[in-house]
């Protein structure tokens, strides 16, 4: 049953997934007066809780072993989704499973394959990619599904070179679909997780076995003795492996080990792993009375099961192998040394060579002081506490430590009543250890400016207070200097951001500056660049930089030194004339100077006059038809019609011209008329004049 509905009901009497066998409908009254006992029997199946049937508790797999399992536990933990049958009807669990988890040691294909004691019997299977997650993730993390095969078919499953590429799911015995799928391609140092699940709840068991495929997935690592530690008394050894081992190959009368020279005798041998897990990688050893305070061996031969500590694949710690360690008779301890500290420390760390009691710690810190340039207050004391045991102790300040110097911890445990113990029940030693606190420091810098006509040239400086050697300067986001002053060029006017980081060794600091410049002498002036005879030019300064001199030439008319001079007049000629105004700025301290020119034309009169003829023949005479002019005339409007009434011409500027033309096209010789509106500057008086036009080519 992949999980309970009606449908698998049904099949576990012969009707599959809808499937109906010929003559169901004789039996379809037993089926249902048998439900009451099938339901009964489905309610109280168990959570799977057997080694090896719930995902953390795999069997770890060797690629060379075949395993036979010949009894299964009746149980179920949880549904499962299944890529591209969830869905169709049939339900999916992990039904009667036993899981099987292994290593990918070289990338490449996996074959295997699950052979039925008993050919009528129908195995289930899903692979899954577990690798960084929790073995149970595969109940709820869709993602880590590598391949299934769900096939109602009975006999052999498993992963093949001739399988299909796609998952099979549940389906009609008889149908005889296919029960192998392709062999999925495994990945170098990824972890896998098969799944098997067993359809049915009586059955014979199974052989599983790996192979075909192109991946490796038996560890080469050989098993050796990693490190020994014996505990406070001397008479329990923790032996540390090089990795995991079968918790079936180590003998509970601790006969695989022997201690040289022999003043000890191993009585027993327990893995702690071993009550949740198939393998282990560490065991505790008792010894029939404790060490004395010396240097032993540690040597491994074969137990009285016959063999020394097997990997899961069966190899076996070579006999006589030995590891050395020492034991010495639990005294008092100093601390080994205190934590480097770094910029501005708000706490220090004190280590010890054992792990120290953390109920023992005083909390106030009170068996610890600190003395030194500046006062130092110890607001607390703690360890990093896992099981109540701390490598070090915390000492946390109420304020840290900003000045440079030669600081000294006090250790004086007990001092309050209160002493600190070690794991083993030993006092802590009173003793000095001291440290070493570097300066804070600042970025702060300063800065001479040599200011010019077009770049200035600045020089930073830095005071290398507090022992800075180190200078990291960055101009505009693209220079970079790492001396402690540095000369750079900015022009005149520019917007400039300076940013300097600063470190001596311990501690460090930035700062960023912006930095301004407007003194680029840079002549410019507006005015009009026509007028009337009658009336006077008036000019405005708009120069910028830095400016202390003025010198304005009206052509031959004037000159003046103000920022800004009066009005100018011009001689009435009668005729129209062109004039230069140029101004002249300087900054005499920087003996900077810029200048500028710009062209006036004075008319010979104001009177708006528009002709009334005009020759557009290009010949550079009277080529064009406007309102001459009409420089004072405001909201003008000028039109121009050809005796069809058609605008041919339209304009709001005066000095816009009709070429006698529409969109490029040359119009006819002829009368045409035109409209003039505007209102004159001076009285405010509007104006509206109309009159016609000979086009002569």
């Amino acid at each position: 049953m992949k999980g309970f509905s009606f449908d698998n009901l049904f099949t576990k009497f012969g009707i599959r997934c809808g499937y109906m066998k010929p003559g169901f409908m004789k039996i379809k009254l037993s089926v249902l007066l048998l439900f009451t006992l099938f339901f009964s029997r489905f309610v109280i199946a168990q959570t799977c809780s057997v080694l090896g049937q719930t995902p953390s508790t795999a069997f770890p797999v060797c690629g060379t072993t075949v395993f036979q399992q010949t009894t299964v536990p009746i149980c179920s933990s949880a549904n499962l989704f299944v890529p591209g049958c969830s869905g169709d009807g049939a339900s999916y669990q992990d039904k009667n499973p036993f899981y099987y988890v292994f290593t990918c040691y070289g990338a490449g294909t996996l074959g295997f394959l699950i052979t039925p004691n008993n050919s009528g019997d129908d195995y289930d299977w899903q692979l899954y990619d577990i690798t960084g997650h929790n073995p149970n993730d595969i109940y709820t993390d869709k993602s880590l599904i590598v391949t299934a095969n769900w096939a109602g078919t009975y006999g052999a499953t498993g992963a093949s070179a001739t399988g299909v590429n796609y998952i099979q799911c549940a389906s009609d015995p008889a149908a005889n679909l296919p029960s192998f799928s392709s062999m999925p391609q495994l990945k170098q140092g990824h972890v896998y997780l098969l799944m098997v699940s067993h359809f049915t709840n009586s059955q014979s068991g199974y052989a599983l076995s790996f192979g075909g495929g192109t991946a490796v997935i038996t560890d080469p690592l050989k098993p050796h003795m990693q490190k020994v530690v014996p505990d406070c008394n001397g008479q329990k050894l923790t032996l540390k492996l090089n990795k995991q081992i079968r918790c079936n190959s180590l003998s509970a009368d601790g006969s695989e080990f022997v201690i040289a020279p022999a003043s000890s005798v191993p009585t027993s041998a327990v893995a702690p792993l071993c009550s949740v897990s198939f393998d282990m990688d560490s065991v505790i050893i008792t010894l029939n009375n404790p060490l004395p305070s010396g240097s032993y061996q540690l040597v491994i031969k074969n137990g009285s099961d016959g063999n020394t500590l097997l990997d899961d694949c069966g190899n076996a710690i070579t006999v006589g192998e030995a590891i050395d360690f020492q034991y010495i008779i639990p005294q008092p301890i100093l601390a080994d040394s205190v934590g480097r500290i770094g910029c501005a420390p708000d706490s220090i760390l004190v280590y010890y060579p054992k792990k120290i009691n953390c109920s023992s710690i005083s909390s106030s810190g009170s068996d610890f002081a600190i003395t030194g340039p500046t006062p130092v207050t110890i607001a607390s004391a703690s360890g990093n506490c896992i099981n109540g045991q701390t490598d070090y102790i915390i000492l946390k300040l109420s304020s840290p430590i900003y000045t440079g110097g030669t600081y000294t911890v006090i250790m004086q445990p007990g001092l309050d009543g209160s002493p600190v113990y070690d794991v083993c029940g030993q006092p802590i030693l009173p003793q000095t250890l001291s440290i070493s606190a570097a300066d804070t420091v600042s970025a702060d810098f300063t800065y001479t400016t040599l200011l010019g006509c077009r770049m200035n040239s600045l020089t930073f400086m830095h005071n290398g207070a507090n022992a800075v050697n180190q200078w990291n300067w960055t101009i505009n986001n693209t220079t970079r200097v790492s001396t402690q002053t540095t000369t750079q060029s900015f022009p005149s006017t520019s917007s400039n951001t300076v940013k300097l980081n600063v470190s001596n060794g311990t501690c460090s600091d930035s700062t960023s500056q912006s930095i301004i410049f407007n003194n680029e002498v840079k002549a410019d002036f507006d005015m009009p660049d026509i007028i009337c005879p009658e009336d006077a030019l008036t000019v405005t300064d708009k120069s910028s930089g830095t400016i202390n001199s003025w010198n304005w030439k009206f052509d031959i008319v004037a000159n003046s030194n103000l920022q800004n001079p009066p009005p100018q007049n011009f001689p009435l000629n009668n005729r129209e004339t062109l004039y230069n105004i140029k101004l002249l700025v300087s900054n005499t301290l920087l003996n900077c100077t810029d200048s500028l020119t710009k062209y006036l034309k004075v008319l010979d009169n104001c009177l708006i006059a528009v002709p009334s003829a005009f020759t557009p023949n290009s010949d550079g005479l009277n080529d064009f038809f406007w309102p001459h002019n009409a420089i004072k005339a405001d909201n003008l409007e000028f039109k121009v019609f050809n005796r069809w009434g058609q605008m041919v011409f339209n304009t709001t500027n005066w000095q816009q011209k009709w070429d006698g033309t529409i969109k490029g096209v040359q119009q006819p010789s002829g009368v045409y008329v035109w409209f003039l509106s505007y209102t004159n500057r001076d009285t405010g008086k509007k104006v509206f004049q109309k009159g016609t036009v000979m086009l002569i080519r």
